[in-house]
C-alpha cells in the first residue's frame, strides 16, 4: 500500500464525516447535540471539500 492509497482513503474518510456533520447541521440526521445546528450546516460543507481535494490530489496522476 503506497503514500496516494493512504492520503486517498483519509480524503474519502474526511469527505464523509465532512457530509454526516452537514446532514446533522440540517437536521436531516437527529440524535445528537450537532443536530440543527448552524454551525455544522456550515463547516461540514467545508470539509466535505477539504476531503475531496486531498482525495483528488492523492489520486491524480504524477507527471
Amino acid at each position: 500500500m503506497t503514500m496516494r492509497h493512504v492520503l486517498g482513503g483519509l480524503g474519502v474518510l474526511v469527505a464523509l464525516f465532512g457530509l454526516l456533520f452537514t446532514l446533522q447541521g440540517f437536521g436531516a440526521v437527529q440524535g445528537s447535540p450537532m443536530s440543527n445546528t448552524t454551525t455544522w450546516s456550515v463547516l461540514g460543507p467545508i470539509v466535505v471539500l477539504v476531503g475531496v481535494v486531498l482525495a483528488v490530489a492523492a489520486w491524480r496522476p504524477r507527471r
